[in-house]
């Protein structure tokens, strides 16, 4: 039997949130709006911090795993406020 050759490596889609954006906006091949929710995401593959950038602040769809940056026109949300 032949060795079935390995999947390609896809590079993961990436976007920039919009203002307040929570869920997906990413349209499936059918035209239909995905709206999965994005949730942070921290650790992260090897692949995925060279596109990036260690410690960077991304976000990931649940449904399509399509990845988003944080608006630029937003504080960033990896520290807490202290008082």
């Amino acid at each position: 039997m032949a060795d079935a050759p390995a999947p390609a490596q896809t590079q993961p889609k990436l976007k920039t949130r919009k203002l307040r954006q929570r869920a997906c906006d990413e349209k499936s091949p059918k035209g239909k709006l995905c709206f999965g929710h994005l949730k942070r995401w921290y650790d992260y593959p090897r692949e995925v911090e060279r596109m990036v950038g260690r410690g960077a602040e991304l976000y990931r769809c649940e449904r399509c795993r399509t990845l988003y940056r944080p608006d630029t026109s937003e504080l960033p949300r990896s520290y807490t406020l202290r008082y």
